[in-house]
């Protein structure tokens, strides 16, 4: 079983986390078993449960992302009106 990131586990809601913990048991049991074929099943579902909290990283990133923008922004601004003065 393959797990997530950590940063992405650290974006998952208590029950996404609780149902990740319980699959991610169920899928080393089956793997312990020699049972590929449904522990393939159980990964699948573990890929679609970590979909929101992928996107919550994504969105985490791109507010970062505009909030360096603005503050780049913020700095040339500055510049501009220090050699204004000069």
């Amino acid at each position: 079983m393959r797990h997530c990131s950590v940063q992405v586990r650290g974006l998952l809601t208590r029950d996404e986390l609780d149902r990740y913990n319980a699959l991610m048991e169920v899928g080393s049991y089956l793997e312990g078993n020699q049972r590929y074929d449904l522990a393939y099943v159980v990964q699948k579902e573990v890929d679609i449960l970590i979909l929101p909290a992928i996107e919550r990283l994504k969105e985490k990133s791109r507010d970062r992302d505009r909030a360096t923008a603005e503050y780049l922004e913020s700095l040339r601004s500055s510049d501009e009106d220090d050699e204004e003065e000069e």
